[in-house]
């Protein structure tokens, strides 16, 4: 996961999805975080990471629950929130750290 923590600390802002295939929430955001991505354009890079696979990270970042979404920005966890959320709210929460 060498890339990972390349792109986190990047001075551009990265906003992870912390996600497992089994989770029906998960599936509700994927839209969500697909669409918001359009808006943001290239301001921000977007990153999912399914923690089934990736059982390291996610302990490295305590999630305990899917999905979580973490925006870090220089490696620095800016800001992060846990379950759903509306597209709009995303996107303005998102570009308060661009």
């Amino acid at each position: 996961m060498s890339d990972f923590n390349e792109i986190i600390n990047s001075e551009k802002p990265t906003l992870v999805d912390f996600f497992a295939e089994w989770c029906g929430p998960c599936k509700m955001l994927s839209p969500i975080i697909e669409s918001a991505k359009s808006k943001l354009g290239d301001d921000v890079t977007i990153l999912k990471v399914d923690v089934d696979k990736n059982p390291e990270v996610a302990k490295q970042y305590g999630i305990r629950g899917v999905p979580t979404l973490i925006l870090f920005k220089k490696g620095d966890i800016e800001w992060r929130r846990s379950g759903v959320m509306m597209e709009q709210d995303l996107v303005d929460k998102v570009k308060e750290f661009v």
